[in-house]
C-alpha cells in the first residue's frame, strides 16, 4: 500500500467526518473539522492513498510548550498497517523539537491503541472517570516528555 502524509485541508473534511463517525462514538463533524484548518495552534495530518483516499488522519493542538493529540483515526481497512504509528511518530518528532510533553486521553479497552502509544514512548500519567459516553467509559491519560537540545 502507498500513501502519503500530508496536511489536511478542504478537500479531506467530507471524508475525515466520515471516517470519524466510523470510528468514535462522538465524532467530530464537518464545521468542527474545518475550524481547525484556522487554527493557528493545531495541525491535522491526513494519511493519504495514490488516489487521494483518507485511509486515517490525526489532529495536533499545542499551547505554549505542551501538545495535546486530539485523535487518531484510521479506516478499519488500512489498520495494522503502520499508519496510526507513523502519524503519531511525525508529532513526536516535532514535539521532540518543539514541545515539553504531548498528552492524550484513550478509552481504557482500547488495548490497540495503548500499545501503540506505549511503543512510541507514552506512559499513564492518570485517568478521567467516565470520560467517555456511549458507551460510558473511563479513559487513560497517556504523555511523554521531550527533552529538548541543550536541556538536562
Amino acid at each position: 500500500m502507498r500513501y502519503e502524509i500530508v496536511p489536511m485541508d478542504r478537500s479531506h473534511l467530507e471524508s475525515i467526518a466520515a471516517l470519524e463517525r466510523q470510528c468514535f462514538s462522538a465524532p467530530w463533524s464537518i464545521p468542527m473539522l474545518e475550524e481547525e484548518l484556522f487554527n493557528p495552534q493545531a495541525s491535522f495530518l491526513v494519511a493519504e492513498g495514490e488516489n487521494g483516499q483518507v485511509l486515517g488522519y490525526a489532529g495536533l493542538q499545542v499551547v505554549l510548550d505542551e501538545g495535546y493529540i486530539a485523535n487518531i483515526a484510521v479506516a478499519p481497512q488500512w489498520r495494522r498497517q503502520g499508519l496510526a504509528g507513523e502519524l503519531l511518530e511525525v508529532y513526536c518528532r516535532f514535539a521532540q523539537a518543539h514541545l515539553a510533553f504531548l498528552t492524550l486521553e484513550v478509552r481504557a479497552s482500547n488495548e490497540a491503541a495503548i500499545a501503540l502509544y506505549v511503543k512510541h514512548g507514552f506512559a499513564q500519567a492518570g485517568f478521567r472517570k467516565n470520560y467517555y459516553q456511549d458507551p460510558k467509559e473511563d479513559a487513560l491519560i497517556m504523555t511523554r516528555t521531550f527533552h529538548r537540545e541543550g536541556e538536562a
